[in-house]
């Protein structure tokens, strides 16, 4: 591709300057079972840089009982284990469940409750564990008192089996300020979380700050270019914020990712509209990137962002042209600054922007610049410290050297 031009600039405006904080910070990362083999190795070979690893892990059948995703018995998990006990890294394995109604079933039931509570403890208690991740997603909000007795029953549970100090950690989703989220905020909102009974009884909160996408309407009308954040720190700092009014920063950890995703964006009047294709590692997207000269930049998030189109409409993934493709210029519909390759198989365009261009597609993801930012914004707010979501082999080889520092 012989065109390139900067598709995003930084378009919102600039805070003033702030002193950061010498605050130390804690590092913890999960590790998901999926990704075992690279994910244990990148935590083995960086292991200096972290206070607490989660296997990510275990999920919950719906009669409350654990089932064990990660099959913690076979390798390489026991070498984790090892190397972590040497260099005094905690190993708490998150428990993710994501049925709302089971949820809510169990954790009504006393019965059940006190049952599930007990396969937790167990499940630390056989294992020697440091401590639990919780992590029960989607939940309704008729179900947040019960959560919050189930917290508690946990918490007790734990001081009243003698096991020494285990850490209950709880892993909830960013709640943006409603007036950020709604144009007009309701009255009758509710939540599924109770901030106040989390901060009684979790030792670690970690709030999940990624997956931003269009919910901070403020932030959205700031620019008129695609606007879909990984996690945009101005958001982030507001997330953090809001829970901080309730939960103690001692608690507080910044979820950060190390991932991205892939859109179809459909331009509507001026406005765009999303559709999520699938998630990635940032090799997929530099990879297409340079198969094409596309040059991805540094976006109004401080994230990283480049927009194509391909010419077949079905907007497949097109594969690169061969070494032989000539390009050609092609203005039907974007104007004189839009190159094709002339191939019979799907191409690419990069998009010059406007509000009557077809659907286009948009890579946009979390580097290690992107993810120095938020450890600057949890030194400056003076919370606990960081989890990266996630260890897999695949983030921003960078990133070790922005987590030494």
């Amino acid at each position: 591709m012989s065109v390139a031009f900067p598709v995003f600039a930084n378009s919102h405006p600039k805070s003033k300057t702030q002193l950061v904080q010498s605050h130390p910070i804690e590092v913890s990362a999960w590790i998901p079972y999926w990704r075992k083999a690279t994910g244990t190795l990148e935590a083995i070979g960086h292991i200096g840089l972290f206070s607490e690893l989660s296997p990510f892990g275990y999920t919950v059948k719906n009669n409350g009982s654990l089932y064990d995703m990660m099959n913690i018995n076979s390798l390489p998990w026991p070498n984790l284990f090892a190397t972590a006990k040497i260099h005094k890294v905690k190993i708490i394995p998150t428990v993710m469940w994501s049925s709302p109604t089971a949820i809510d079933t169990v954790l009504r039931s006393p019965a059940l409750r006190r049952a599930h509570v007990h396969a937790l403890v167990d499940m630390v208690m056989s294992n020697n564990f440091d401590g639990v991740d919780i992590d029960y997603e989607g939940k309704d909000s008729k179900t947040e008192k019960y959560f919050s007795f189930f917290l508690r029953d946990v918490q007790k549970a734990f001081r009243k089996a003698k096991i020494g100090k285990k850490i209950l950690s709880c892993t909830i989703e960013a709640r943006t300020p409603l007036e950020d989220r709604f144009i007009t905020p309701p009255n009758d909102i509710t939540y599924a979380n109770d901030y106040g009974a989390i901060n009684t009884y979790c030792d670690r909160v970690r709030i999940m700050t990624y997956d931003q996408g269009t919910i901070d309407l403020t932030l959205n009308t700031q620019t008129s270019l695609p606007y879909v954040p990984v996690a945009d720190p101005q958001w982030v700092e507001k997330v953090i914020r809001l829970a901080a009014k309730t939960i103690s920063k001692k608690k507080l950890v910044i979820g950060v990712a190390t991932y991205g995703y892939l859109y179809t964006v459909t331009p509507d009047n001026g406005a765009y509209i999303y559709e999520r294709k699938t998630s990635f590692n940032p090799k997929y997207a530099l990879d297409i990137a340079s198969a094409y000269g596309i040059s991805p930049t540094r976006n109004s998030a401080g994230e990283i962002s480049f927009l194509y189109v391909p010419t077949s409409t079905s907007l497949t993934t097109p594969t690169p042209p061969s070494s032989s493709t000539t390009p050609s210029l092609d203005t039907s519909v974007f104007g004189q600054n839009a190159v094709t390759y002339s191939t019979g198989s799907p191409t690419l365009r990069q998009v010059k922007l406007n509000t009557d261009s077809a659907p286009f597609r948009l890579l946009w993801w979390s580097d290690a610049k992107a993810i120095s930012a938020k450890i600057t914004l949890a030194k400056k707010l003076g919370v606990r410290g960081i989890v990266i979501f996630k260890l897999d082999g695949g983030s921003d080889p960078d990133i070790w050297n922005v987590l030494k520092k």
